[in-house]
């Protein structure tokens, strides 16, 4: 439909996504310059409605961008009290003790925070700087100048019925342009994607690995309550099937985030994540935690989790890669608001310093230095052969060499091991089911664990259902004619929202279901899915999760 008119605006710096990144960036800004004109778009129905994170925040960022945020009113305001390491075995638990582990794990200093909220209050406080923020406006395309540079966005297309074509109340949407765009969308965002391809940005660099995230917020018995208590675990269930772990951190008024990742390169395609998840949560421990409470939230989101070697290139013609679009988690502190709030900084000061000098629609290649020279650099560089030690070899290596090599890089600065690769596309990793045996899980009981569909309820998803899916199929015979007998059709099982299903009525063929309205834009079937068929494009604005205080 490239026909289509559209009315446009033009901005000095135009920003993809309300996230840590796209408003530190937006805020630093303005500091720096407040006559520019910024503004940042946001597909959730609110700032913080599709951010997911654990979170314990380091605040190092925050620090720099805005000193003074205590007395600002942050909703920052439960420290890390203890920190708490276990390697969990089917009926107990070894604990693993903190000295062993490298300083950059510990967690003192740091926060647990809900992200969702900390955004909401990084939105005010951009707001404040006359920054424009307009959230319900998805951005379905990226707009190119002549030279090939990225000039805009489209952003605001509703109305387009199922089969893609204009409906009656079609609105065409908007295209806003900028001296520079910035695409900090999180992980797998559908614009950054095309980007990356587009400039080859990824070339030279590891594949970017992913894992799994899943959290539930619980009400406990106060009686159990451990305010600042930052619990990890390791081990069981997964075992060798998986890598991964889980997180538990008490926050205040009696609550307690429970999350569980599952690193996405496993091998069996019978693997089942979420219900790894579920069953996690009857260990001894977990359950006697959670006896006599309830659940009162439930999302999911994939991590990037290839660090260091797998980030691409960040500043391009035009544009820059800011945060998850990047990369930039800290796999072993399971950690990455803090690089995604340092790098929405140094992309806004290469800007600026840029438009100053009036220059527009060049590649930032200050960003590019001051990301791989900076804070970010530092914190990933020293634990980068963490992921590609344990996709190798397993937990005990990674606890062993990856342990060491972290030691001595945080007391030498020095990588005894240098930089190890990872292989595979987590895609690729996808093993042929008949290479493995199907794995039983126990049926949830409605108490501690719970069914999908169930679970999403506690997400608050919703889509319009008169538009088009924007979960596209490349081939549409590919689920059934090689997903389904080759790898025992993954996608019914490694998504966590039960979007994917098989159908068989009557003795008929199967056919392959979609339900997108379950869809928690976790973007897990755009990495997993073994063929690569399934292409996550951004539905119309303010649809998908509206998460309260993830």
């Amino acid at each position: 439909m490239s026909d289509i008119e559209r009315e446009s605006m033009d901005y000095d710096v135009v920003i993809v996504g309300a996230g840590p990144a796209g408003l530190s960036a937006a805020i630093r800004l303005k500091q720096v310059n407040p006559e520019l004109s910024v503004v940042v778009l946001e597909k959730g129905s609110e700032v913080g409605a599709h951010i997911l994170s654990g979170a314990v925040l380091d605040v190092s960022a925050l620090n720099a961008l805005l000193p003074d945020w205590a007395e600002r009113g942050a909703p920052i305001t439960v420290p890390v009290r203890k920190d708490n390491f276990y390697l969990l075995g089917e009926g107990g638990q070894i604990r693993l003790p903190n000295w062993m582990m490298p300083p950059l794990m510990n967690n003192h200093g740091a926060y647990i925070v809900s992200m969702g909220n900390v955004c909401r209050w990084l939105a005010e406080q951009a707001e404040a700087l006359e920054v424009e923020i307009f959230p319900g406006m998805a951005c379905s395309d990226l707009v190119y100048g002549e030279d090939g540079q990225l000039t805009g966005v489209v952003a605001g297309e509703f109305g387009l019925q199922p089969d893609g074509t204009p409906g009656p109340s079609y609105e065409p949407g908007m295209i806003l342009n900028g001296k520079y765009v910035f695409l900090s969308e999180g992980v797998r965002g559908s614009l950054s994607k095309q980007a990356i391809a587009k400039y080859d940005l990824d070339a030279g660099c590891e594949p970017q690995k992913y894992g799994l995230g899943m959290k539930e917020i619980w009400e406990i018995d106060p009686e159990k309550h451990r305010e600042g208590t930052v619990t990890h675990t390791m081990g069981w269930p997964l075992g060798k099937n998986a890598g991964g772990g889980s997180f538990i951190y008490h926050l205040d008024n009696n609550q307690v985030y429970v999350g569980f990742v599952v690193h996405l390169n496993y091998a069996n395609p019978y693997l089942f994540p979420y219900m790894e998840f579920q069953r996690f949560k009857h260990h001894p421990m977990v359950a006697e935690l959670l006896k006599g409470g309830k659940r009162v939230a439930y999302g999911a989101r994939a991590i990037s989790e290839g660090g260091w070697q797998s980030i691409p290139k960040v500043a391009f013609p035009g544009g820059a890669l800011l945060g998850c679009s990047a990369g930039l988690v800290n796999v072993p502190r399971i950690k990455g608001n803090h690089n995604a709030m340092w790098s929405g900084m140094e992309a806004a000061e290469a800007a600026a310093e840029a438009i100053a000098a009036d220059r527009q629609g060049d590649v930032l290649e200050a960003y590019e230095t001051a990301l791989r020279e900076g804070p970010v650099a530092k914190d990933l560089q020293r634990v980068r052969n963490v992921k590609p030690l344990w996709s190798r070899y397993g937990l005990t290596a990674s606890l062993g060499l990856g342990g060491f090599d972290m030691w001595l890089a945080n007391l030498t600065g020095w990588n005894p091991l240098g930089t190890l690769g990872h292989g595979k596309s987590d895609a690729d990793a996808t093993e042929p089911a008949e290479k493995h045996a199907e794995i039983d899980y126990p049926r949830p009981d409605g108490v501690l664990s719970f069914d999908r569909l169930t679970n999403v309820s506690f997400s608050m998803t919703n889509h319009e259902e008169s538009q088009p899916a924007h979960l596209k199929l490349k081939d549409a015979t590919i689920p059934v004619e090689i997903n389904l007998p080759k790898y025992a059709g993954p996608s019914a099982r490694y998504c966590p929202a039960g979007v994917y299903e098989f159908v068989q009525e009557d003795g008929k063929d199967a056919r392959f279901v979609i339900n997108f309205q379950n869809c928690v834009h976790c973007k897990t079937c755009d990495i997993k899915d073994p063929s690569q068929n399934i292409v996550w494009t951004t539905p119309q604005g303010g649809d998908g999760p509206n998460y309260p205080n993830m």
